[in-house]
């Protein structure tokens, strides 16, 4: 999808949905996608006065974004993130949104990943979710493995060890 030629008539405001037409993404595929509270709150206001057919990412003179990528990059540097690309964002949605325990498919549909094998490389799971995932399921470990995973695994009164908090 080409961000600064997305169009107004793509955004429904009241079922805060975007629509990413077929042909538009990298797949190909067409799909919807929810907006968070966040998202709608921004886009409001960059859809304020336009008209169905008008461009979301404008400048102050109405004409189009075409290109964003020396804002950005200069955004990430005041953000303490330099090298950042806006891509890289798919990713830890990818990642957060398995560690928050949404299904795969899900999450493939949401990213618009149609195989298995191109998903898994952008959903990193790391040794500390392996570990949760084995603790969870009732393995158990050995101590010197529950100390070296001290900074995600905090022990607990009574010998327990508490879960990573994301």
């Amino acid at each position: 999808m080409t961000y600064s030629y997305t169009q107004i008539s793509q955004f429904d405001l009241l079922s805060r949905t975007i629509r990413l037409e077929p042909g538009t993404t990298k797949n190909r595929d067409g799909r919807e996608v929810t907006m968070t509270r966040r998202v709608h709150e921004l886009l409001k206001l960059c859809i304020f006065g336009k008209t169905g057919d008008s461009f979301v990412f404008t400048r102050s003179n109405g004409q189009p974004v075409r290109d964003f990528r020396g804002t950005w990059a200069k955004a990430c540097e005041q953000a303490g993130v330099p090298g950042l690309l806006f891509h890289d964002l798919r990713r830890t949605a990818a990642r957060n949104l398995r560690r928050a325990g949404v299904a795969e498919g899900v999450i493939m549909k949401i990213g618009g990943w149609r195989t298995r094998s191109v998903f898994e490389r952008y959903a990193i799971v790391s040794s500390s979710g392996c570990f949760s995932g084995l603790f969870f399921c009732g393995f158990t470990m050995p101590e010197t493995m529950i100390s070296h995973q001290s900074i995600a695994f905090r022990l607990v009164p009574g010998g327990g060890v508490e879960p990573p908090r994301y």
